[in-house]
Parts: C-alpha cells; structure tokens; sequence
C-alpha cells in the first residue's frame, strides 16, 4: 500500500553525505588546510597576508593565527582549526607543525583507504604508532640544565628563527628579553622543575622607534597618565597603595531625595562631601608614614602614590595633589594583580581596612613620554614577580607579529622549564622516528603494519617540507638523511639557514622542547583518528536562508 510513497525523515532542504564519499570529503578538506600552511612552516617558511570581512590586514606565519583569522566554513577543517587552538593554548608553539603533520597522516590514510583497508584499522595503527613514538622520543631528547642562560637563549632562538623578526639583532634583542623575563617570573619547585605563569609578564606595546626600542621593565608600565596637573611626576623609594575602590563619596543604595531650603544647607552638604575626600587622603598618607617608619625613612625621602581600579573624585584629586601624592585611576583588574606580584603591595578594597603591610614598594615610579604618547613606569620592585615588556616597532601589522613571536618564545621557554629536555630541530627527531617506526611495524601482524609505516611516510614530510623551503631537493634530502640516521647519526637534520643536512642539530643550536614534539604528535594524531571516523555528514540548511524562503512564501501567495 504505502509503495512509492518518499518517506521523509530528515528536514527539506538538509544535505547528507555518507559512507567514503563523506570521509574522502573531509579528508580533502583536511588536506587542502595543510597546504594552505605547509610553506609557513621553519625559518624560510612564507608569510600569509589575510583581509577580514572590515578589510583589516594581518601578515603573518603563525599556524594558530592564519586559522583563526581565515573564516573556515568546511566542519572537518575546523576541527583542525580546533586542533590548532588547543595545540597553541597547552604548548603555545607547534602549530603549523600539528596542522601539516595532521594532513599527512590523512592522505597516507587516504592511500591506505584504496586499498580497501577499514578505517578502523587504520585508526588502531596510527594509536600504537602514536605511542610507540612517544616513548621513543623520551629516548632521543637529552636533559639539559635550565640555569644556563646560554642554554635558554639557543631555544628560545630557535623558535624565533621561523618568525618575521627571526634574524639580526631583532632576534637577539627578543631572546634576551624572553629569557630574562621567565627567569623573574618562575617558581622553582621542590622536585627541581620551575612554576612559569606567563600571565605575570605583561607586554605592552607602542608605535614608533624599531624592535632595537624595545625594552624589559622589572616592574609594570601602566598606559596611563598621572591624574592630576598638580601631582608630582616621579617618586622614589615609592610606596604604593593598590585600591579595588573608589576615592568617591559613596552614593546610597537607594535612591534619595534631599530637600534644600538655604544656601546654607548646600554649602554644609558640599563641606561634608569635602570632609569625607580629606579623611580618605589623610587615612591614605598616615598609613604610609607610619610603614616609612617601620621601614626607617623619612617621609621627604620616600614618596606615595595610589593606583586604584575604580575613580577618583576631583576634590580628593586636589587633596592628594596638596599632599604631594601621586595618584592613578582606571587601571584593569589584571595589572592590579600584577602589580601585587611586583610590588609585593595587597589589592585592598575598603580603605577603612587600609594597613601599612598592605603597601608596596618601588624606588621609582615615574611618567615618561613614550612615542606621543604618556605611560607609568613602575621599576626597581626588591623581588618583581611580574615584569613588563615594553615594545616599540614602525606600526601596528609589526607590533603585533612581534608580540606573537614573543608569545611563542615564552611558552618555549616555559615549556623547558616544566620538563627540562630538548631534541634537536630541522626534522631530525622525525627521521629518526620514522626509522624506528619502520622496524616496530615489522614486529606487528595484520593490517594495521600498514599503518604504522604510513604514519612513518607522514612524520617524513616535515623534513621534506624545510628542505623545500630552503631551496634544496626534497627528495634528494631525505634519502641523505636516512642514510645518516641509519648509520647511527641521531641528531641529523635540514639546516634550513644555509641550505644543507648538518650532521648535528644540536652543534648548530637548532633545538626545541620535548614537551612542544610531544604535543605535535598527540593533536596532529588525534585530529587525523577523529576524521577517519566519520563516515557520515548530515548539515542541516543555514537558518539565515529558511527565513529568506518563509518571507518569499508569503509574499508569492
């Protein structure tokens, strides 16, 4: 009876994709965003120019950075765009990398797919793989002693040599910077490993000058200006009030009217409101000289100054001015915070709890002129915890590449310290693990060999790719490099910079962290396992064109 009927289980108008026709979808996809970064990848790697919907620009070749500004509409390509995020929020560096590597896995798998091979067993191998390459990356990487700053500034380098200021004195001014910053910053632990919060460095950027410019603050820069004209300027030996209130005569909860019948009346209400202000002044400078006396300094040879969140009201800027207070208003919460850690002052937020504990202190505090505009430079804390790196450069597009490299260079950084081991760069620990994934698959039976050799073919790209980049002949690179890791040379790899296989990564300081490999292998892995197991894409219509359609209905009939 219901013969011939069409049975409609699926809204009109959705799109549905199943079976390989789906997961070759999804792997072009995929693959299509790996080319798309693959020439951003090492230090000759190509910049992408990007324009947003508002016709800004961004140049830059950053893997997490093209993603995010790319506007990518294909689901299977954003989950690698997801992959890219999580890879840049855990480790901070790696990016392209995952991305690349990701896209390799999936053609290899693709190749493995034509073969009638299940995606299953694919999935299997590339999971023994993954972790057969783990352990054996822990064997490659060598300790290294996080004292050294020597040591440091090779790493940090190496992930500026890939970046857009990743030559000349740019690079060494960048790298000297990172490193000092995470040394004031970090926690050392009673297992010997460091503590880095990377919220505690602060960059601050502004036009004008070169990267030369630059410069690192063991304190905060505030861009901000001193609220007052009669205020003064610098302060030494300062001793610093941070406030979570305002230096306002508080309204009341309700609303209230006051009915005014005299002059009188409103000269006694104004009187009051002045009372109040000069109390909260006066509450503010006895605190302070009675800590410069604990601390045995005269008042005319320490200075105060205010940084509060909220306002200051005009009458108390008067006040504090005649009391030679220097006062700051509207600061964010997150440099109050790092002001605490630099200063070792307490965020208050009553003054009436106001003690001469709760201070901080810096030997200067100081308004400077910096480009055309006015900043406050908070410096010589006895033991900042929080530091400031302040950035000069021609104009914006450069500020803000400056300040994702630099990023880059401190999660580097910070990654070293966490796990203190390095492998060398320029493609070497892939090689090596392709070799030795090569002799693991043929101690496995089955299928899912197949596998495992693909994920070697995979991890092999990434080398080809450098040697591309630098001009030289892929293929030709590769078989050099096998034939050196083969003979038992662990650390050989591309040197990108002058075009040829060095025998030694580590000889020419091309070394990165364990922890930034590590994650690589684990986001590209899981990204590639993730696609190969969808065999089904059901996208429902945009809502936007179901309202068009509605109204174009009612306006037919």
């Amino acid at each position: 009876m219901a013969l011939g009927v069409p049975v409609l289980i699926l809204k009109e108008g959705t799109q549905r994709v199943y079976g390989r026709e789906a997961l070759r979808s999804n792997i072009l996809a995929a693959k299509v965003l790996a080319e798309v970064l693959k020439t951003s990848l090492g230090p000759r790697g190509l910049d992408k120019m990007l324009v947003d919907s508002f016709g800004d620009v961004t140049i830059t070749n950053d893997g997490a950075t093209i993603l995010k500004e790319m506007e990518i509409q294909h689901p299977a390509a954003k989950l690698l765009v997801e992959v890219a995020k999580a890879q840049d929020a855990e480790v901070g560096d790696g990016t392209t990398s995952a991305v690349v590597l990701a896209g390799m896995l999936l053609d290899r798998a693709e190749n493995l797919l034509d073969q009638n091979i299940h995606p299953t067993t694919i999935i299997e191998g590339y999971k023994k793989a993954l972790d057969f390459a783990l352990q054996e990356l822990s064997n490659i990487g060598i300790k290294v002693n996080v004292e050294d700053k020597e040591t440091l500034k090779r790493i940090a380098a190496t992930s500026l040599y890939s970046k857009y200021v990743g030559s000349g004195a740019d690079l060494e001014k960048l790298t000297e910077m990172a490193v000092a910053a995470i040394l004031k910053v970090a926690d050392k632990k009673a297992d010997g490993t460091y503590d880095v919060r990377l919220d505690r460095i602060k960059i601050e950027k502004k036009k004008g000058g070169s990267i030369l410019d630059s410069q690192l603050v063991e304190g905060i820069v505030l861009d901000k200006e001193v609220v007052h004209p009669g205020m003064p300027k610098r302060v030494e030996n300062a001793y610093i009030v941070l406030l979570d209130a305002p230096l306002e005569v508080e309204k009341p909860e309700i609303t209230a009217k006051i009915n005014i019948t005299s002059p009188e009346q409103i000269k006694a209400f104004l009187d009051e409101e002045a009372r109040i202000l000069k109390e909260m002044v006066e509450k503010i400078y006895e605190v302070a000289v009675e800590r410069m006396k604990r601390d045995g300094l005269e008042p005319g040879k320490a200075g105060i100054v205010v940084i509060t969140q909220k306002g200051i009201d005009e009458v108390a800027q008067h006040f504090l001015a005649k009391k030679g207070i220097m006062a700051v208003r509207r600061v964010k919460r997150s440099d109050l915070e790092k002001l605490e850690y630099a200063t070792g002052g307490k965020i208050v937020s009553s003054l009436r709890d106001l003690k001469p504990e709760d201070l901080g202190f810096a030997k200067l505090v100081e308004e400077r002129k910096v480009g055309n505009d006015k900043m406050i430079f908070i410096e010589g804390c006895p033991n900042p915890k929080a530091v400031t790196i302040l950035l000069r450069g021609a104009n914006d597009m450069v500020l803000d590449e400056a300040e994702r490299n630099l990023q880059d260079a401190l999660h580097v950084l910070r990654n070293v310290l966490r796990k203190p081991i390095i492998v060398p760069g320029g493609g070497a620990v892939e090689v090596e693990l392709a070799l030795r994934l090569r002799k693991f698959a043929e101690s496995l039976g089955g299928k899912e060999q197949l596998a495992v050799e693909a994920y070697a073919d995979a991890l092999e790209e990434i080398p080809m790719i450098l040697a591309e980049s630098a001009g030289m002949d892929a293929l030709q690179a590769l078989m050099d490099l096998r034939k050196l890791h083969s003979e038992g040379k662990t650390f050989a790899g591309i040197d990108v910079l002058r075009s040829k296989v060095e025998e030694d990564m580590t000889k020419i300081n091309v070394i990165e962290p364990i922890l930034v490999k590590e994650q690589v292998l684990k986001s590209a892995t899981e990204a590639a396992t993730t696609i190969l197991k969808i065999d089904d894409v059901i996208a429902a219509t945009p809502k936007t064109e179901e309202k068009k359609g509605k109204k174009g209905g009612k306006e037919e009939e």
